[in-house]
């Protein structure tokens, strides 16, 4: 059964340009990548948990810094399903400026066989960085099946502008 992770992506404006949130994925695997090795920050949703409670949590988790308030009801930007049968839920909030201190960030960790069926352990953080992109240049680094949340990021800003 495919897993199913939930998240928030987060945005800002500044100038009036849109900014996403996203976070490099840790360990040695990801360590010299970049195109395909950013996400939003998400995690496992457990059983019986809300997806959104999970989407709030996982972020806390991964950034390790406070999260911003929601001032307006985050947006439902849907699922995606990823090459891998992942299905993602997610929903957008907005990070009032200036955002996360990027030197702030302290990810918590998870535990990896590496090298790969070698049996040796390592601890390694879940996100070793986060940055601001543009929706152009995220939809160019993060993981190919998130691409379309950037998307629907943007649409739904759209038309929440159009219809005040």
């Amino acid at each position: 059964m495919p897993v199913t992770s939930a998240g928030l992506l987060f945005y800002r404006r500044t100038d009036g340009r849109l900014a996403v949130l996203l976070a490099h994925m840790g360990g040695p695997f990801w360590a010299r990548r970049e195109v395909g090795a950013w996400t939003i920050l998400k995690g496992e949703v457990a059983p019986d948990e809300d997806a959104h409670t999970a989407a709030v949590r996982e972020a806390a988790e991964e950034l390790g810094v406070p999260l911003p308030t929601e001032t307006v009801p985050d947006l439902d930007l849907g699922e995606v399903r990823q090459r891998s049968g992942k299905r993602v839920r997610a929903w957008a909030r907005r990070w009032p400026p200036p955002g996360p201190d990027p030197e702030a960030v302290r990810s918590n960790t998870v535990r990896i066989e590496w090298p790969p069926r070698s049996g040796r352990h390592v601890d390694v953080p879940e996100i070793d960085r986060v940055a601001w992109f543009s929706p152009d240049e995220a939809r160019r680094v993060v993981v190919r099946g998130q691409a379309d949340l950037v998307d629907r990021l943007e649409r739904a800003l759209d038309d929440r502008d159009a219809a005040t």
